[in-house]
């Protein structure tokens, strides 16, 4: 278990929503095959990562807790399976896209498929929260330059964030999950 992330997860972010009537948010998670979604997932689920394996279809987390339900789906990234992306985006509240910054020879295609991404007609207007992942390896690129490859600045049609991760240690991962929160809070008004 990691020791950077709050012992909560995924139910720190529902604390933080509390005081609302019962509202369902739907938060996609997507990014190439190799990215660390589905660590990522389980991070955010407090589970342990000692086995984890490829995404061959979606995962999806249900966290129901003081009048919220969380669904977070984690869909595979391999090149078969990105053409189904677009079905799974329906009433999404959150879109949250992982990048393996260490892998600088896809950043190309990882920069087309999040362009092609934010331009389907079910996320105008959806907060983008971009993970940095694997920031723990010495090849990492930083996330600054990472946003910058990616015209992340482009995005002026939705609230958008970089942050940078580590999936495995958990550092960095509350950080995107606080801005998420005020994202929603600030939808919610």
């Amino acid at each position: 278990m990691n020791t950077l992330f709050t012992p909560q997860g995924l139910l720190s972010v529902i604390q933080k929503l509390k005081g609302s009537e019962e509202q369902d948010l739907r938060i996609v998670l997507l990014g190439l095959d190799n990215a660390g979604k589905t660590t990522l997932l389980k991070c955010l689920a407090s589970e342990e990562l000692d086995t984890v394996t490829p995404t061959q279809g979606f995962n999806i987390k249900n966290v129901h807790s003081d009048g919220f339900k969380l669904s977070v789906w984690d869909i595979g990234g391999q090149r078969a399976i990105r053409a189904y992306w677009k079905k799974y985006l329906v009433s999404t509240d959150i879109l949250i896209y992982v990048i393996d910054s260490a892998d600088q020879k896809r950043f190309e295609e990882t920069g087309q498929e999040l362009s092609e991404l934010v331009e389907e007609d079910n996320l105008i207007g959806v907060p983008l929260l971009v993970f940095a992942n694997k920031q723990d390896l010495a090849t990492a690129s930083l996330a600054a330059d990472i946003a910058e490859g990616l015209s992340l600045h482009k995005y002026r049609d939705r609230p958008w964030q970089i942050q940078a991760c580590s999936a495995l240690s958990g550092e960095g991962v509350q950080d995107g999950m606080n801005w998420m929160c005020s994202q929603i809070t600030s939808r919610k008004k």
